[in-house]
């Protein structure tokens, strides 16, 4: 009996081994860079050599120092206006597509696959392909435009301050449908099939079934899609950089908290050439916080939610 409870204790401890690996991989790449970062922050920086310690002067210039503050304030609106584009089309799109499927559900594994296709390529595949399709001048969106007659809707997309930033996030919603789909039929086929029965029972159905039965019924996933998109909103980068690359262009209009950072730590930010490893660092700090108490804010009231029902 002793050495069969001696053999439990030790199985358990290596029970206990088994997520170190896990923890080693995200502490080196996730803690260990955030906290060198608010590190960094704190140092003055002669290009790539830490200078004297300044406390939080470096957060100061950020929000107070020209042209810092203002360019700052100006890629936060634009991170938020990605977030909200982005729910409305891409999420509201999604919804109504995973619908369908859910409704009709012979041959859904066809459009899954489907939507999910642009989802395998590239990021920067995807960039050079809609730069082409959005060409002022020989791209196929202004040529078709053309061709039916609608030559006054034809015009520069990424080289216009006015619509280079909602085109993007077309692009993206496009890129990133398919994965809105997959959480949100996912959500669908979680619901009680009783629970809609017995709500057809009564003559609910149409927009009413939607509004009162189906979406309560789905917002553990509707919760899940909207963190998700608030974080991949204010860390957008990837097809900003590849359709615009790092100066924000046309005249900041596509400028984000991620392009800023990547243009202040590693040169360009405020028209010149210069690194500023310290400030680029303070702003890492600021966009950390934000996703992180945002995203946290979000689960709470989820969670509150749940345990109120």
């Amino acid at each position: 009996m002793g050495n069969r409870t001696r053999n439990v204790k030790q199985t358990r401890w290596v029970v206990h081994l088994f997520p170190l690996p896990a923890l080693a991989v995200y502490t080196l790449f996730i803690v260990y860079p955030i906290l060198a970062a608010f590190s960094y922050s704190l140092y003055d920086w002669q290009g790539f050599q830490k200078g004297a310690f300044i406390w939080f002067d470096n957060f100061v210039s950020l929000f107070t120092k020209e042209p810092f503050n203002h360019l700052f304030w100006n890629a936060f609106g634009h991170n938020v206006y990605y977030f909200i584009l982005e729910m409305v089309v891409q999420n509201g799109i999604a919804f109504v597509l995973a619908y369908i499927i859910y409704s009709k559900i012979k041959g859904a594994g066809f459009f899954k696959m489907a939507y999910f296709i642009p989802r395998l390529l590239s990021v920067i595949v995807v960039g050079f392909l809609w730069k082409l399709i959005l060409n002022p001048n020989n791209g196929v969106l202004n040529t078709v435009l053309k061709q039916v007659g609608l030559d006054s809707w034809a015009r520069p997309w990424l080289g216009d301050p006015d619509t280079a930033l909602t085109a993007i996030i077309l692009v993206n919603s496009w890129f990133g449908i398919g994965f809105s789909v997959l959480i949100f039929l996912a959500g669908l086929q979680g619901i009680s099939q009783e629970v809609i029965e017995a709500a057809r029972l009564d003559g609910v159905k149409g927009f009413k079934m939607i509004r009162t039965m189906i979406i309560p019924m789905m917002m553990p996933s509707i919760i899940i899609i909207t963190v998700y998109t608030f974080i991949h909103a204010f860390e957008a980068f990837e097809l900003i950089y590849a359709m615009e690359g790092s100066q924000g262009e046309p005249f900041n209009s596509t400028d984000t908290l991620a392009i800023f950072f990547y243009r202040i730590a590693f040169g360009g930010a405020g028209g010149g050439d210069s690194v500023a490893i310290g400030l680029g660092s303070a702003l890492a700090v600021v966009l950390f916080f934000i996703i992180a108490s945002l995203s946290a804010l979000f689960l709470y009231f989820t969670r509150k939610n749940e345990i109120q029902h």
